[in-house]
């Protein structure tokens, strides 16, 4: 797989460090508890959700912002490794993102990010990648940069380009924004937030995917709700199962026939999904299309 410029899908996002400790049990409030392991890796959802759609077969692009660092390096270099595009990722003064992140024994976790870069990403920079986001297939994006660089990027998207949104973390969204959404992607707490998916709809979004871990998603459209079933899997670490299901979402309606082929598309998400729990960390657990595909025979 190589780089283009005309991607199948291009991501407009952010990308941290994860700085992750691993913990019998999350604290709560007030308390401290000890870790019995830790690692640092890539992350940031919107990171995550580009190396998982180029690893899913995508021609993937990113655009978003680290700072002039180490982990800005890393992050990089990441990207490379998976043959994700980096001609829009700006490097700014200032410290790339961090996720602070505490993983449970059974899998469960807690995390606070640090937005770093990625809330310097400006709107001059969308505009610098309007061709690339006017000639995608798909473009994905999430709420770990500003509302305004999302709302941008949703405009610049070719009258033909799907556009998804994965709304985390949860946040009031403008129908400005909304109208431009073919497919949003919250889970159950987001949507919840946001009114429903009969609120969505009617504020103009295409397709509402609510994830429910465990339990799989549920495709929700004016016609009524479709059930996704899950892979069954025994989880390790939840953390970067909802990148992977977006950024596989939406490389598989990238390389198949878009829309008409939502079904097939969110299997393929949901088994991704699974697979990332398999796995400690984010973006070493994100899977490829041969883990997937395999599970999909099953």
């Amino acid at each position: 797989m190589t780089t283009s410029n005309t991607p199948d899908v291009v991501v407009v996002g952010s990308a941290n460090l994860d700085l992750v400790a691993l913990a019998r049990r999350l604290p709560h409030p007030g308390e401290t508890v000890s870790a019995h392991g830790y690692f640092e890796a890539c992350g940031g959802k919107g990171a995550n959700q580009a190396i998982a759609a180029a690893r899913a077969g995508a021609r993937t692009a990113f655009i978003g912002a680290v700072g002039r660092d180490a982990a800005g390096d890393t992050l990089r270099a990441a990207f490379i490794t998976d043959n994700v595009n980096v001609d829009h990722l700006v490097t700014l003064n200032g410290p790339t993102g961090r996720a602070l992140i505490g993983v449970s024994d059974d899998a469960e976790n807690l995390i606070i990010v640090v937005p770093g870069a990625n809330h310097a990403l400006s709107v001059a920079d969308i505009d610098a990648a309007a061709a690339l986001l006017a000639s995608a297939k798909v473009v994905l994006m999430q709420l770990e940069v500003r509302i305004d660089i999302v709302q941008r990027a949703a405009e610049l998207a070719g009258n033909d380009t799907i556009v998804v949104l994965n709304p985390a973390p949860a946040a009031d969204l403008p129908d400005a924004l909304l109208r431009h959404v073919d497919i949003i992607t919250p889970n159950e707490h987001e949507v919840a937030l946001l009114g429903g998916p009969a609120a969505l709809l009617a504020r103009g979004v295409g397709n509402v995917v609510v994830t429910e871990g465990a339990r799989g998603a549920r495709l929700v459209t004016r016609d009524g709700e479709t059930r996704i079933q899950p892979y069954p899997v025994s989880p390790l670490d939840s953390t970067g199962a909802g990148d992977a299901f977006c950024g596989v979402l939406s490389a598989r309606l990238a390389l198949g026939g878009g829309l008409s082929d939502l079904l097939l598309a969110l299997r393929a998400a949901a088994v991704a999904g699974a697979l990332a729990t398999q796995v400690q960390g984010a973006v070493p657990s994100l899977p490829h299309w041969a883990a997937i595909a395999a599970a999909l025979q099953e």
